[in-house]
Order: structure tokens, then C-alpha cells, then sequence
């Protein structure tokens, strides 16, 4: 059954005083999600496009219109809350694809894809799925980060996002395939662009981050704190409208190299980009693409653009009326939004701006929505910030999605603030944050500052997550209470038995990277897999920049900064062989095949089900390939199913050791050729505290 009433929803909050009623809440609101998303799709009129790349770094629409529903299914076999697939093929394959990361594979000839059927049909199978659950879950109030209804909301607000970036892939498909989506209304009111002007605006102390307690679901990049003092600066009045863009483009902005940065220049001339993406030039004038239509530039509409686009324009004008202007920073642009003591949204009576789908399915004149003496701080287009994302002081991950924001803390991705008009959910609250790589488009424009103050931005951030960087400490780090590298010698023991040189190597388990280097001394080319994208970008750095810093805690409140670098390692000349993906072992895609030798690093202990990867794992490796384990048999109910162990328990009373049980899961297609050899692996804790596990290495081939 469909749900009503689309464009008028409001966040949950958290606390309550009636479990039934917010059971009721929340079914409604996942309802709402999952129709809303799919009344987007109805803008398909050729179901051809579905399967079309409207950005080279994207993926066809038919992946995101999976991605949504097998989020929901994925988060909650990691979190433990389901313990059987709904349909494993499209839950691989629909599992990773957000962001245009180096480890996410785009190459859309790899798949194989679903019917629009199909994927409807299993969409129907989620909605009841988690329906179900969101009835049956036991429910504390006030809901916390270690609630399982805490992953439905997770679920739900991935969802609302995809709503806004599937539209604006939509929005880049040749319209012969589109349609009107019925009831979307387009504002029709255009005129000239009002003269933009500066206010001053006063600084102040400002103080950032979420609260653990917030009464609103958010994502792990909200919580923390940061306190910082904002310099008096000026705000343009209006978000920059077309008309205003309007004179950068005929002043040739476009073709003046000075008024780019580097990076800017660069993919202005790689794309050959003349004028705003969505513009079109045309003899009887300029054309603006909607989601499914076109129409005549509304020059008082806010230009939409990516911050490379937007910095560019600052820079232009900045020449032409001799000021510092710049794009905001993200303290500057809450101090604005302060200042106008705006409501949250699940308090409005009806939003204040073009924001939530409430008013249009369009953007709108930018000086239709006022807030004291400004415009639109709120809705109509997201607004690019100076500000690189970074998690505020006290930030960690949640368990469930340890790779939600962390990865694009890499000074590439730009924070947007403020929301669209399509922004809902989560998007649409005061603490939302979001970024975005500085050449991407979403429904985004900018407001510009005038401030003799330059935003401080770091030239290169330093690794403080502890698990990730007592990961650099073991793989690069050499000499461990005088033992040999793990990751060298489980490396160097693999090419050992593959003797001469071969294609291809896969590293389960990768971690940040070393072995998968190390693999690439004795392969042509080497693919590292490892589940979490935080471990996974130090190797991604590694390649890209050659080094990596990070700050590693040796005694109290005591730290040493460390860098690698791929020159001192002796490693920067195998760039080109190893490549670093995110998959999770348990449910890999099946273009993971094809391999002269699979090293399934240390990960069997942590896996749900490592039975599953072994019964499976001859049909990834070539005829006469390889396959190296290495385990300590570590198991513990809390990550794996006793069922599911190898080894380490009792069957019929008898004892069942690992390397017994390995060998009667293998031993039907592959032949044992070398091992138990046992081989120690080192984790510094601190100056003086160490772990040190033994893991077995068996070397097995394939019949």
C-alpha cells in the first residue's frame, strides 16, 4: 500500500513517552522514504535509461535503485540483527557505489545487471522485510546509537539522501527518456537577478558538534565538539543567482586560467567546461535543465555549480571590485544561520525556506525566502563552504557504518551546508553536514563573503583513529619486540610456493596495504580488499601521494606523529600493480574471480560466516591456483556463530580443531602443499604495550 502526503514529512525525534506511538512513528516515516524514492523513478519513461551512466563516475540508475533497498539489509546482517540474506547476488552487488572513491569499481561492464522487475520485486521483499521488524523490534526510549531501531533510521536517512543525488543523476539524462513526475510542482516565477549587496555580519565564539543525547537522528560526522572564534566578516545578501554567474561566463571566466585553482583549471579544461553544467546555450538564448524538463534561465534562480565553479567566481570578483572575497567556511555559515535564530525542522509548522519538498520541486527566485536581513540560509540550493569535512574533536564511527564519513576526511571532499530544495530528513536539520568532492555536482550553489581573514585550511590531515593507525604501526613498521614483519613474511611465503612470476593476486583481508604491496614484488597485478573504507585510504593515500601521516599514542596524553613513505619502504615502484577495493568477504561480488593465488589474511575469526567464504572460494581462483590462510582460530560468539566456527568447539563430545576442519572443508578441491607454519603478528598498543598473536599459515592448490 502506497503512502500520502510525500512532501510534507518530519524527522523522528528520539525521545518519546509512548513505545507504541513511536513504533508508529517510525513505520510511517520508512513508509514515506521508500515511496517517495521510488515516486522519483516514475520520472523514467524509457527504461532504457535506467541502465544508462549519467556520470562517468557514477553508476546506471538501476544500482541506485537497488543500493537503497540492500543498504537496509546489509546494515542489518553486519549489526547482527538478521541472520539470512533476502537475495545475496544483489545485495553484493548493490552494496558499494556512493561516492567515486579509488577503491570503488565503476567499470560498468564487470556487471551483469537486474531487471527493473527484478529489482522491484525485491524491493517489495525489503519493505516487508523491515516493516516486520520495525513492528516486532523491542524499543527503549530515548532511542540511542546501540538500539537495533537505530538501523532502521540509518537505513531510512541513506535512503532520503539517495533521493536527492539519484535526482540529480536524473537530472543528467537526455530528456527523450524522461517524463513529468505528476504532482512535482516547477516554480514559474522569473525575473532579473536583484543586486546582490554585502551585510555585516558581527563575528563571534562558535561552538560546533552534535550532542550524544541529541534528540534527532545524525550521522558520525555531527557529533563532538569544536569551539572556535568567527572574525567580523560580510555576507552577500542573496545566494549568487544565475544572472550574477551570468556575467562571470560572458567575461570569460571560463577561459582565464587565473582565476581557477589548479585543481579547478584542471578539470575545467579536462571537461571542457564552457558554463554551469545544467545550462544550456541555445540561439534564442540560455536554457536551464530541471529533473525532466527544460526551461528559459530564470536569472533570479540561484546558479547551481560545483565549488571549483565557485571559487573561480570569488576569485572573479574579487578582482573586479578590489575586496577579499571568498566562499564561507563553515563556522561563518552557522554564525549566519544563528544570527537568524532559524527553527529546526521537526518543529515547523511549515519550513521556513525552499527546503523538505514543502514549497517546489525546483529551485526558486532567490530572494522569495527571507530570514531577517538575509536570503535562503536555509534551502533552495546547497551553499559550498572553504571548509574541507573533518570530524569534530571526539568523533568516532559507528560500528554498522564505519565508513560513512571517514574516508572523505581527506581534505577533497567540501563541506555543503544549508540543504536543498529537494533536501529532506536528516538533510534538512540545523547539524546536517555533507561533502563532497570539489568537482561533483548536487542541487549546490554558494553564497560569497567579503573577510580579510583566509580560511585555515591544513595542507595534510594526520591519522588519529586508533584502530587505523596501530594498523600503520604493525604493517609498516618493522622490528617489533625483534620479530619479522607479519605482513612482509606472509607475503614473501606465498610467492615462495607460487614460484615464478603470475598475473594475479587477491589480499582478503588487506588492512592499510602492506601485504598487498608486498604480493606486488612476485604478481603483475595485486587487488587488497579489506571491509573497512578507514584502513583502505591509507593505502589509497599511499599510492596517490606517496606518504602518510599519523599520530600514534605512546604513554597518557603523550602522542609521536609518524609518516610513511612509499620511497623509504622501497615500494613506490609498484604503484601500478595493486589496486584497493571495499567488499565484504562474506558476500563478494563475482567479478572477485579469476586468481592465481588468494591470501585470506587473518579474517576468519572475524567473519559471520567464514564457511560460507571457503565453500566458495574455488570458483575465484584459477585451475593449479593458490590459496594461503592465515588464522589464529580466534572465535568468539560476539562476531561468529559457533555453528559457523572452524574448529574450536565440540561435536558429539568429541574435539574439532581448526586445522581439521579446515582441511575437511578444502580437501575436495584442494590439496594441502604446505604448513601449519606458524608465523607471529605484532600490534604496538603504545610505548610499551604490545599484542602479539600466533597465526597458521596453510598453503593449499587447487585440483
Amino acid at each position: 500500500m502506497k503512502t500520502n502526503n510525500l512532501f510534507n514529512t518530519r524527522t523522528p525525534l528520539l525521545t518519546g513517552n509512548s513505545i507504541e506511538k513511536k513504533r508508529t512513528e517510525i513505520l510511517e516515516y520508512f513508509l514515506k522514504t521508500f515511496d517517495l524514492y521510488e515516486q522519483l523513478f516514475e520520472a523514467i519513461e524509457n527504461e532504457s535509461a535506467m541502465y544508462l551512466k549519467a556520470d562517468p563516475l557514477r553508476h546506471p540508475l538501476i544500482f541506485y535503485f537497488g543500493h537503497t533497498a540492500t543498504f537496509f539489509i546489509n546494515k542489518l546482517i553486519t549489526a547482527k540483527i538478521l541472520q539470512e540474506r533476502i537475495d545475496p547476488r544483489l545485495e553484493s552487488m548493490f552494496a558499494v557505489g556512493v561516492d567515486e572513491m579509488s577503491w570503488d569499481d565503476l567499470n560498468t561492464n564487470s556487471y551483469d545487471w537486474p531487471s527493473i522487475a527484478e529489482v522491484r520485486k525485491y524491493r517489495t521483499k525489503v519493505r516487508e522485510c523491515v516493516t516486520k521488524l520495525i513492528l516486532d523490534f523491542p524499543i527503549l526510549l530515548p532511542i540511542s546509537w546501540e538500539s537495533p531501531i537505530w538501523i532502521i533510521l540509518m537505513g531510512i536517512e541513506h535512503e532520503r539522501i539517495h533521493v536527492e543525488t539519484s535526482s540529480v543523476l536524473i537530472r543528467q539524462l537526455p530528456l527523450i527518456k524522461l517524463k513529468p513526475i505528476a504532482n512535482w510542482i516547477i516554480c514559474t516565477e522569473t525575473a532579473n537577478a536583484p543586486l546582490n549587496k554585502f551585510i555585516a555580519t558581527k563575528g563571534a565564539s562558535i561552538h560546533l558538534g552534535k550532542a550524544s543525547d541529541d534528540f534527532t537522528y545524525g550521522w558520525d560526522n555531527e557529533y563532538g565538539n569544536y569551539l572556535g572564534e568567527v572574525n567580523d566578516f560580510q555576507a552577500s545578501q542573496y545566494l549568487c543567482s544565475n544572472g550574477e554567474f551570468l556575467e562571470f561566463v560572458m567575461a570569460d571566466g571560463y577561459n582565464k586560467k587565473k582565476y581557477w585553482t589548479e585543481e579547478g583549471w584542471n578539470w575545467k579544461s579536462y571537461k571542457e567546461a564552457k558554463n554551469p553544467l545544467f545550462w544550456r546555450h541555445t540561439i534564442e538564448g540560455w536554457i536551464l535543465r530541471l529533473i525532466s524538463s527544460e526551461i528559459p534561465l530564470p536569472l533570479n534562480w540561484p546558479v547551481e555549480v560545483n565549488y571549483l565553479e565557485a571559487k573561480a567566481f570569488c576569485n572573479w570578483k574579487a578582482e573586479i571590485t578590489n575586496q577579499p572575497i571568498r566562499l564561507p567556511s563553515e563556522e561563518e555559515w552557522t554564525l549566519l544561520a544563528q544570527h537568524a535564530n532559524i527553527p529546526d525542522q521537526p518543529f515547523w509548522d511549515i519550513a521556513p525556506g525552499n527546503i523538505n519538498l514543502e514549497h517546489f520541486q525546483s529551485p526558486c527566485p532567490v530572494d522569495r525566502f527571507k530570514f531577517g536581513e538575509f536570503y535562503d540560509l536555509i534551502g533552495n540550493v546547497w551553499q559550498w563552504t572553504e571548509t574541507p569535512i573533518r570530524g569534530y574533536e571526539g568523533f568516532k564511527t559507528h560500528p554498522a557504518y564505519d565508513d560513512f564519513s571517514a574516508p572523505t576526511f581527506d581534505l577533497k571532499h567540501n563541506i555543503i551546508k544549508g540543504g536543498s530544495w529537494i533536501s529532506t530528513g536528516n538533510e534538512a536539520l540545523r547539524s546536517a553536514r555533507y561533502a563532497f568532492r570539489r568537482h561533483f555536482y548536487q542541487h549546490a550553489g554558494f553564497r560569497y563573503v567579503s573577510s580579510k581573514h583566509p580560511v585555515n585550511i591544513p595542507q595534510q590531515l594526520c591519522e588519529t583513529d586508533p584502530i587505523v593507525v596501530r594498523h600503520c604501526e604493525a604493517q609498516y613498521k618493522d622490528n617489533h619486540l625483534s620479530l619479522p614483519n607479519y605482513y612482509q613474511k606472509v607475503a614473501e611465503i606465498a610467492i615462495q610456493h607460487a614460484g615464478k612470476q603470475h598475473a594475479s593476486a587477491l589480499d582478503l583481508g588487506c588492512k592499510t596495504g602492506r601485504s598487498t604491496w608486498e604480493l606486488a614484488k612476485g604478481f603483475d597485478q595485486v587487488t587488497g580488499i579489506d571491509f573497512t573504507a578507514r584502513n583502505i585510504r591509507v593505502a589509497i593515500e599511499l599510492q596517490e601521494q606517496s606518504n602518510f601521516r599519523y599520530q600514534f599514542p605512546e604513554e597518557g596524553e603523550l602522542n609521536s606523529y609518524q609518516e610513511l613513505n612509499l620511497n623509504k619502504l622501497e615500494l613506490s615502484h609498484l604503484i601500478k600493480k595493486v589496486k584497493f577495493l571495499q567488499a565484504d568477504f562474506s558476500n563478494m561480488k563475482s567479478i572477485f574471480t579469476g586468481y592465481d593465488l588468494i591470501l585470506i589474511n587473518d579474517i576468519l575469526d572475524q567473519l559471520n560466516n567464514p564457511r560460507h567464504l571457503l565453500s566458495g572460494i574455488h570458483k575465484r581462483i584459477n585451475p593449479n591456483g593458490l590459496l594461503v590462510i592465515a588464522t589464529g582460530y580466534d572465535w568468539s560468539e560476539e562476531c561468529t556463530r559457533k555453528e559457523n566456527w572452524i574448529g574450536g568447539r565440540r561435536k558429539e563430545g568429541e574435539q574439532i580443531w581448526g586445522n581439521d576442519d579446515l582441511d575437511s572443508l578444502l580437501a575436495k578441491r584442494f590439496q594441502l602443499v604446505d604448513g601449519p607454519i606458524e608465523v607471529p603478528s605484532v600490534t604496538r598498543i603504545n610505548k610499551r604495550k604490545f599484542s602479539v598473536n600466533q597465526l597458521e599459515i596453510t598453503i593449499w592448490r587447487k585440483k
